[in-house]
Formats: structure tokens, sequence, C-alpha cells
């Protein structure tokens, strides 16, 4: 029986990964950074009971404390660190790096130690697009993106004899019962839900499900090469599209309007002078996203997605479904949403 160690197993995309682990005949553990969730909710009304979850906060952890919790398994599947959305106190650069960087090699060397063959790690579809678009100098201006580059650099050189694939994501649609959608708090609340009509941004970008990710992380491990990066996706689609789709799964119309580009800077630079205030800083410069990204349709090739979801056996389909799970998982009583 293979055995599989999931470094963030209780979260959204540990989560699911570590059901279709079980289905697909796996041993699976856990490893679980303590948080709120797990504070107020009993991990076994809904955790599944075959998978042993321990408690250990990676990024605190030295590399001696990780080596024994890390024996034993043939895989590991890195699925924890914050994403491009959570606003850090500053220097930001600083906070991601030691999160997403520092702390994951550091976990990747032990998992070595340990004689793991063969490890994934979630990434970000930014560090495609500053491989395919060196123009953007993304990583120079964005400290997240910066990390994730950095990050997928580092377990590449640093490895020995373990295999690394690195899965790089994008917009992730689904819901879980232990868990609300972040998408509710760092984006629906702020800048969609109560506002009958909605301005954004007129460019696209790529989306896919939970479940999809689910299956590029086993596939990665049973399929992905050695030091691949992938990027992982099943549809592209308008902000506009997202923007009304979502609001039809609620049963509202709402207007969503395309503004000019400068306008959509000016917003973005209110939002980012709020946070400077606090002394807080995105790991994305909000102002030169809205111009120089979402403003463009910035997405994955076809094709390119295409060959990812054949040569790692990701499944396709389902985005409706799963932006409508996400809704009613952020909104699930009437009048929530508005």
């Amino acid at each position: 029986m293979k055995k599989l160690i999931i470094i963030g197993g209780t979260g959204f995309i540990g989560y699911y990964t570590a059901k279709l682990a079980l289905s697909k005949g796996y041993e699976v553990a856990s490893i679980s950074v303590l948080d709120d969730d797990l504070v107020n909710k009993d991990l076994a009304s809904w955790y599944p009971k075959e998978i042993k979850n321990t408690i250990c906060d990676v990024f605190t952890a030295t590399e001696e404390e990780l080596v024994p919790l890390l024996k034993g398994y043939d895989y590991m599947f890195y699925a924890v660190g914050p994403d491009d959305r959570y606003t850090p106190e500053k220097p930001a650069y600083e906070f991601f790096h030691f999160r997403l960087v520092e702390s994951c090699a550091k976990v990747f060397r032990a998992a070595e130690k340990a004689g793991i063959k063969k490890a994934a790690v979630c990434n970000s579809y930014f560090a495609y697009f500053d491989r395919e678009h060196p123009e953007m100098k993304l990583k120079e201006k964005h400290p997240y993106v910066r990390c994730r580059v950095e990050q997928a650099e580092l377990l590449n050189k640093q490895k020995k004899n373990m295999e690394v694939v690195v899965l790089e994501y994008p917009y992730i649609f689904g819901s879980m019962e232990a868990r609300l959608p972040i998408w509710r708090d760092v984006f629906l609340d702020r800048y969609v839900n109560g506002h009958k009509i909605v301005y954004f941004s007129k460019g696209s970008t790529t989306m896919t499900s939970i479940t999809h990710i689910a299956e590029s992380a086993i596939g990665a491990l049973e399929y992905g090469k050695d030091g691949a990066r992938y990027p992982v996706g099943d549809q592209n689609k308008s902000y506009k599209w997202m923007l009304q789709y979502m609001s039809e799964c609620k049963g509202i119309k709402k207007k969503v309007v395309l503004p000019p580009t400068w306008m959509c800077v000016m917003g973005a630079k209110h939002i980012e002078k709020g946070f400077h205030k606090q002394g807080k800083e995105g790991g994305l410069d909000y102002a030169l996203v809205m111009k120089e990204v979402m403003s463009k349709d910035l997405v994955v090739p076809e094709k390119v997605l295409d060959e990812v979801c054949e040569e790692l056996h990701i499944s396709r389909g389902g985005l409706e479904e799963s932006i409508k799970e996400t809704m009613d998982r952020c909104y699930p009583n009437p009048g929530d949403y508005k």
C-alpha cells in the first residue's frame, strides 16, 4: 500500500486531496498547523477517521523535529502557506519568504532525510506567468510572486534523491464543511455583497474546482516528472462572467460594470492606502495588478491546460457547480447575499 503524508491535510486543498487518496487505496496521514477551525471544531466530527492527524506548527518546528514525523511514508504533498489574498504586516516579502520559501524548504529537507521518495507542493500560476512573460517583471514587482518563484527554485536546487513536483494553481472554487471559503472575507464581502452595481476589471483568468486540484496533487505524485512545474486549470473565464455567475447562483442579477483601467487602478491605490495606514502590505502591488494583470486576458493557454490535464490525469468540467457550492457555503441563509 502506498503511504502519503499531507502537510496541511485538514486545510481546503489538503482535505480534498486526502479524501481522494483514500479512495485510491493510499494510507494517508496529515500534519496540521493548529488554527481556529481546529480549536473550535471536533476533528472527529468531520475529518476521515482513517487519517492519522498530528498537530505541529511546521513553520516553527525544527528540521530535526520534523524528520521522525515524516518517516515511513512514500510521498508527501505540501499544502500549507498563505496565498496572495493574505495581507500581512509589512514588509510583505519577509512574511511570505519565511512561510513559502524558508519553512517549505525546511520541511522538504526533513522529508528527504526521512526517506520520502517524491513530494509535490502547492504554488501559484503567477510563477507560470512570470516564466512565460518575463517582460512583465512580475517577481520584481510583487513580493508574493518573487517568493513563489524562489520556492520552486530552492526546492529543486536543494534536493538530492527525492523527486519534487511543483503545481501552479489558479482561482479555486469549492467548499468544505469545517471551513468557510476565503472567498467570502477577502473578496465577496469587500467588493460584491451589498452592492447593486459591481465595478471590476475587464480581464480574464484561469479557474478550476477543488476536485481537479486534488486530482492534480495525486497526479503529480503518480505521473509528474521530477523538477517539473505544472500550471493547473480547467477553464479560462472573464471576471465579468465570474461575478455575474456568482450572483446568479444566489438568485440575484447584479450589473457588472467594467470601468476604464485607470479607474480600477485608482480604486486599488485607495485599498492599498488603507492597508498602509494599518501597517500592512500586500504580497501583490494591487495597483500594478489592476493595470498590468487583471485588465488583460492573462490566462494559461488552452493547449497548456490540455497537456497538463492529460499528463497528470486530471478530469475536466464542473466549474459552475463548484462556484455554486462556494456561494452556498459562503451565504447559506436567505438574505445573507444581497
